[in-house]
């Protein structure tokens, strides 16, 4: 039997316990922690190293999921003894988009085991029958304790494992309570060990924290292949499936999926989520085509100025970075001399999507504009470009893409910085800065 001292916050161990944290200066969050591991010894056989070449790479290294948007983000499909972690708000939908992809993937052949330490087979079974799945191949296991999971796991061999949810399991070589940093860590480390060795594709589900991060150790991130965020206002029917980190594909790619009464359906025109349904186009709003991923998005940015009644005027942003809000704002002031400092200003973009990208700035400072001067801009118009302090509009990547996707759903004109980008059937402006840019959409 031997102690330690595990820091809650960083995961950091200690011999003895410390009021303050030396790896990341957090007060009184050492919490004792008794070890009693077994260590078993066992003979070490050599593994022959091989070139990078003579490594095949077969079809069957991935298995679609059966759903488009869950392939997509996890950059073409499950890839064979793959490790991802699915986190996100309670009642968000993880573990109904997990069993749907179960359904999926055992009705093309591959053996799923669903393993539940958080709810009874009866509640699993009752969702099931609610989004219409029989589930006559999913095999269902309701258990806490990863000693007794363990030898099923060597009897059934599955293709596909779910653990649902690492928080709630608990190994007896840990005297340490459940969701602790050591029994998440120890866990984790147990089922790579097992999805690398037996070339199980291993699913688990984490907690988040109040501030929505993933719950337990920031390690449990580092040693997965794939973290998956499944994102989404409790008020909407839309989820956004974020993947910020993949070694098997790209990081940044999103899926979206609408909430039904039959689970999680794939959006089919994701553009149409993030454009309001009002017919003519009011003083504020902007289009803007964003790009998440690979995948071109267009985005209603809408923004709201009016006088304030207080002696520090409101800066509001809703899924914008607040600091570009405020740097907009100061472009605006210093360069076209409008006057904001007795003004609130709200700025939102509707759908609940969160943008980060610099393309945003120049539409963003057009909706304040707008709405300002009250002056609506043209129909059927796209904004996009980056701005410098000096005022001039920089390029952005990926140009052509957004046009496209904009021309597709009907768009006939596009304001864009100075290239030579050109899409048949499109008017664009080309501006270099944001003089040009009011001279063109704004009268005196």
């Amino acid at each position: 039997m031997k102690s330690q001292f595990v820091c809650q916050e960083c995961g950091a161990i200690f011999p003895k316990w410390m009021g303050k944290c030396s790896e990341c200066g957090s007060w009184n969050s050492l919490l004792e922690e008794v070890v009693d591991k077994k260590k078993v010894v066992a003979s070490v056989i050599a593994t022959e190293a091989r070139p990078i070449k003579d490594i095949e790479i077969s079809e069957d290294s991935r298995t679609s999921s059966g759903i488009g948007e869950l392939d997509r983000v996890l950059g073409g499909g499950i890839v064979q003894g793959s490790l991802i972690l699915v986190g996100g708000d309670p009642g968000i939908g993880k573990s109904t988009l997990l069993l749907q992809m179960a359904h999926h993937v055992a009705k093309e052949g591959r053996r799923v085991l669903y393993v539940s330490a958080e709810e009874s087979p009866l509640q699993i079974k009752l969702r099931a029958s609610r989004l219409e799945i029989e589930g006559r191949d999913i095999l269902l296991l309701s258990e806490t304790s990863l000693e007794k999971i363990l030898p099923t796991i060597e009897k059934e061999k599955p293709d596909v494992l779910i653990m649902d949810s690492i928080q709630t399991l608990s190994t007896q070589n840990l005297s340490a309570a459940p969701g602790s940093v050591s029994q998440v860590r120890e866990i984790t480390s147990i089922l790579m060990d097992l999805a690398k060795n037996k070339g199980i594709a291993t699913f688990i589900v984490g907690h988040v924290t109040k501030s929505g991060t993933l719950a337990g150790p920031k390690v449990l991130e580092h040693m997965v292949d794939t973290v998956l965020y499944f994102e989404g206002d409790g008020s909407s029917v839309y989820r956004i499936l974020r993947g910020v980190k993949n070694r098997f594909g790209s990081t940044n790619e999103v899926g979206l999926f609408h909430m039904t009464s039959l689970g999680l359906k794939e959006v089919d025109n994701p553009s149409e989520m993030f454009l309001s349904s009002t017919p003519s186009f009011e003083p504020g709003t902007v289009v803007f085509p964003s790009i998440e991923g690979t995948r071109p998005l267009l985005v209603e940015i809408q923004s709201l100025v009016s006088a304030t009644n207080f002696a520090s005027p409101r800066r509001m942003a809703l899924g914008v970075d607040h600091n570009k809000l405020v740097l907009a704002i100061a472009i605006l002031e210093k360069k076209r001399n409008l006057f904001l400092q007795n003004q609130d200003i709200y700025v939102n973009a509707v759908g609940g999507i969160q943008i980060g990208e610099p393309a945003l700035t120049l539409p963003m400072m057009v909706s304040i504009a707008s709405s300002l001067l009250d002056q609506a801009l043209p129909k059927k118009m796209i904004i996009l470009g980056e701005v410098g302090l000096l005022g001039e509009v920089r390029s952005v990547p990926q140009i052509e893409k957004r046009l496209l996707e904009a021309k597709r759903l009907g768009y006939e004109r596009a304001m864009i910085p100075d290239s030579d980008v050109k899409v048949k059937g499109m008017r664009i402006d080309k501006v270099k800065h944001v003089d040009e840019v009011f001279s063109i959409l704004f009268t005196k």
